[in-house]
């Protein structure tokens, strides 16, 4: 679907939905709320922002350059860092908005983990896209401050410092997994957190980590695109 179709219809479309889910589904059974909030968190994690935006601002279709994924990592060597600010706002937003509507219509952890999830897998491999979408970071990053601000913080600022020093987004983005992971294992432990958001952290990182097995064998090859370097044309 061409990007400007897509936002003509499928995001008004998607707006909508939430608008009514919220309003109609309050006092629905559970399983009807957990039915409705579930797909509305694959769908809102499958807006392929990235290739929306380049589409947009560039007239280029962001699956032809880089590692051909859509996300904030491929669209900043595309595009430079002004666009892709905006596409890592707007992916951290979609793993916000479904966490949030999990805690409005079901009120569990539970809920809120399996919207966070559903939400990370849209983005990862979204229906609008034929499924090949981005790695998952800021998504799953929005997902983990709605309901772990203190380990998600902890992975943020772990990104930075090796970011810099190694010029690696992909090594910054492992290690700041890893850290949010454990921070909050730590914190479960010491009663400050549920154990069920442990469960998402570490099945959403799970899930971010495979996502970077192209990126972790090309550091450990020596040859991984450090950061600055900019997305060739594929083929």
């Amino acid at each position: 679907m061409r990007p400007a179709l897509f936002r003509l219809t499928v995001l008004p479309m998607l707006a909508a939905a939430v608008v009514i889910a919220l309003v109609a589904m309050a006092e629905a059974p559970e399983v009807a709320r957990y039915a409705v909030v579930l797909l509305l968190s694959y769908l809102v994690g499958s807006i392929p922002w990235g290739y929306i935006m380049l589409y947009w601002q560039r007239g280029v279709d962001i699956r032809e350059y880089g590692s051909g994924r859509t996300g904030t990592s491929n669209v900043l060597r595309t595009a430079g860092g002004k666009i892709a600010l905006v596409v890592l706002l707007l992916d951290l937003g979609k793993g916000i908005l479904p966490v949030l509507l999990a805690r409005a219509l079901i009120g569990t952890k539970t809920g809120e983990v399996a919207a966070g999830l559903l939400a990370l897998i849209g983005h990862d491999w979204p229906v609008f896209l034929r499924f090949c979408g981005g790695r998952g970071i800021a998504t799953g990053l929005g997902g983990l401050f709605v309901m772990a601000p203190i380990p998600a913080a902890i992975g943020a600022i772990a990104f930075i410092p090796i970011t810099l020093l190694s010029r690696y987004l992909s090594l910054g983005s492992i290690t700041g997994v890893i850290f949010a992971c454990f921070s909050l294992l730590a914190l479960t432990l010491l009663g400050m957190y549920s154990s069920t958001y442990a469960v998402y952290a570490f099945l959403g990182g799970a899930i971010i980590i495979w996502q970077h097995r192209d990126n972790i064998q090309r550091i450990i090859q020596g040859n991984e695109r450090r950061l600055g370097h900019p997305a060739g044309k594929v083929g």
